[in-house]
């Protein structure tokens, strides 16, 4: 005979795993946003940003964000003692890269 699937236990499963990535992807985001040096824009600048961002069609744009990304995450790791120097510089690039996109989406 077999044992009957307790379909209301794998669902509790499903949604306790679905919530426990959920948090974890949140706290990395968090993690992310300070040690870019990011926490030090207000919530409206960094969404403002984050919007600019995603709305940026241009590939070499985002190419270039993308290696600009890799080699802080490759900086981070090899010498943590430089990381306060790569923040420092990483915020103010952060709006400086932003700014000619949404003058280039204002355009559009």
């Amino acid at each position: 005979m077999r044992k009957p699937r307790d379909y209301d236990a794998e669902l509790k499963a499903l949604e306790d795993k679905a919530r426990e990535l959920k948090t974890r992807k949140v706290q990395q985001l968090g993690e992310l946003v300070i040690a870019t040096g990011a926490d030090g824009l207000t919530p409206d600048e960094l969404a403002g940003a984050l919007i600019v961002l995603v709305e940026t069609k241009d590939t070499g744009k985002r190419e270039a964000w993308a290696k600009r990304g890799a080699a802080f995450f490759q900086g981070k790791s090899r010498r943590s003692a430089s990381a306060p120097d790569r923040d420092a510089g990483g915020a103010p690039a952060q709006p400086g890269g932003a700014q000619p996109a949404s003058g280039g989406a204002g355009a559009a």
